[in-house]
């Protein structure tokens, strides 16, 4: 993976999108529905795209909307819908012309008081919230983002009444509807102008930030917080929480400082990620150097990405924790304070997380959960107080309330930061210095992920292998152990597969947007050897992918 000599330096003004432009080609570029790129295409956080390249453009909203209308009715879910947007540029007319649509059909919608952007665990939190005790009349909601993804892509995401992110077998009928509306030029698409769909009675104001900072103190311990009188900051990376931050030090009354709040379409004030684009990534050193550059004036700081979903943890003592160093602290903290848990509540884990957190699972005697790659295989075990914690090696979390009750069950990137606050407070430590103890414990791993060029043929071959097709017997010099296409936790597909060795493991899977696969590898012996690991992973993969293996 080669490294951007722009990595980490401030954006070059000419290299920024071009709003006027964007915003444009939303309205006046028209996808073409015969051609692959441009058809509506839910991946593991919904539809994302940009209108620059005909993949986000307004009859892709329009077609999509009226397809959740039409999946809502069939499924009877006749509750308010929670509709929350971020701060990429095509999020607000994006909600627009989803408004125009809902509205048309009837469906009550909840917008932002304020017009305030929404973080998606507050949406999420929202429908658990409304369908607390109900078994009629339920909420869902969409939630506008792409996530940390540059500024020229929106992205559009369907959270049924479970709160979390559809499943497949959700995404797959609404993108069936929506490409049959775009083939069809709209015809049964219903559209009111957007004035009256904002005057429509089925049109509401709901407070997120109100509810959601309020209920906070039902999920972490703010009162340990406050009472230990930590120095925090916080970069909201021109974010949706970028106003949560500071109704969160009003009503716990923490010393909290956000470093920047500005907010601007073009993230200008962002420092480009390895690849020389800006991604609002807060698990990457290099578009985090404006808060690392800040470490030392706090006791802890964070930063979440521009949904809110994901968490950047910044110690003094560390620096960035990358994400698989705070899950494990995470996990290892919250099973031994939070009493209310169920004794048999598990830890949650995608199969591409780190091998310690599997380590701290069996300290802490509990069951370990492994899953494929996505949030949604943990919304059925949050909801029922199965699941104590979900995390994945992306930087996203969420756990269950303090008397062991679901949160949300969509990642929630605010949560998880205040978590390190308390960790800090209750440990006098923080969560760097906890995992170095952890590392003391149980070994210490060395962790990457790299990408390599695939063809979509070979993409589509990867997501189909069986473990036969590999005839390798060992990884980097040790004997394999198994080979898994299969998550164990839940049985399901994991769309590529998973090599382990006693000391190191390797997964391939292709990436749903680009003509990649990604490798995410681990050693517990050090560099050189997940270097070999990596090297092999390539040629395992290579030789499985040849014709007739």
């Amino acid at each position: 993976m080669s490294i951007s000599p722009r990595a980490g330096k401030t954006a070059d003004p000419a290299t920024l999108v071009n709003i006027p432009r964007l915003i444009t080609a939303y309205y006046a570029e028209l996808p073409d529905p015969a051609v692959a790129g441009e058809r509506v295409q839910f991946g593991t956080s919904g539809h994302r795209g940009s209108s620059l390249e005909r993949s986000f453009n307004e009859r892709h909203i329009l077609a999509v909307s009226q397809a959740i209308c039409r999946y809502r009715a069939g499924q009877g879910i006749s509750g308010p819908l929670f509709l929350g947007i971020d701060s990429h540029a095509l999020s607000e007319p994006a909600a627009a012309s989803a408004l125009e649509v809902l509205a048309a059909n009837g469906v009550e919608v909840m917008l932002a008081t304020n017009d305030d952007y929404t973080p998606t665990p507050a949406v999420s939190r929202a429908i658990l919230a409304y369908n607390r005790g109900r078994t009629a009349g339920l909420a869902d909601g969409i939630v506008i983002t792409p996530s940390h993804n540059p500024p020229a892509d929106g992205g559009f995401k369907y959270n049924p009444p479970n709160g979390g992110p559809a499943e497949p077998a959700v995404t797959g009928v609404i993108e069936g509807w929506a490409n049959e509306y775009l083939a069809n030029g709209l015809a049964g698409v219903r559209r009111m102008p957007y004035g009256q769909a904002l005057r429509a009675a089925t049109t509401h104001r709901f407070d997120y930030l109100d509810a959601y900072v309020t209920d906070l103190a039902n999920v972490v311990d703010m009162a340990a917080v406050r009472s230990a009188g930590l120095s925090l900051g916080v970069d909201p990376l021109g974010g949706a929480s970028v106003r949560y931050w500071g109704a969160i030090a009003d009503r716990y009354g923490f010393d909290l400082t956000v470093v920047s709040d500005e907010v601007d379409p073009t993230f200008r004030f962002m420092t480009v990620d390895w690849d020389g684009k800006i991604r609002m990534d807060p698990s990457s050193p290099y578009a985090m150097q404006r808060l690392l550059g800040l470490k030392d004036r706090f006791d802890i700081a964070f930063a979440c990405d521009t949904d809110a979903d994901r968490h950047g943890i910044v110690t003094r003592s560390a620096g960035l924790l990358p994400p698989n160093h705070y899950l494990a602290v995470a996990i290892s903290y919250l099973f031994r304070h939070r009493p209310q848990w169920r004794a048999d509540a598990a830890v949650g884990k995608t199969v591409v997380s780190s091998r310690m957190i599997d380590l701290v699972t069996a300290q802490l005697g509990r069951r370990l959960h492994e899953v494929p790659v996505g949030f949604k295989w943990f919304v059925d075990g949050l909801v029922s107080g199965e699941l104590g914690f979900g995390g994945e090696e992306s930087a996203g979390a969420s756990f269950l309330r303090l008397d062991g009750s679901v949160w949300t069950t969509d990642k929630d990137g605010i949560a998880p930061t205040l978590l390190a606050a308390e960790i800090t407070a209750r440990l006098g430590r923080d969560p760097g210095e906890v995992y170095r103890e952890l590392t003391r414990q149980l070994g210490e791993p060395c962790y990457d992920r790299v990408e390599a060029p695939a063809t979509p043929a070979e993409k589509a071959a990867l997501k189909k292998l069986s473990p036969q097709q590999v005839h390798s017997t060992e990884l980097a010099g040790e004997p394999i152990e198994s080979i898994l296409t299969e998550a164990p936790g839940n049985g399901a597909a994991i769309g590529g597969l998973k090599v382990i060795a006693p000391s190191g493991w390797f997964a391939a899977r292709p990436s749903g947007t680009e003509d990649i696969y990604k490798i995410y590898a681990e050693s517990f012996r050090g560099a050189e050897h997940l270097q070999r690991i990596l090297g092999e992973a390539r040629e395992i993969v290579a030789g499985a992918l040849a014709p007739g293996s």
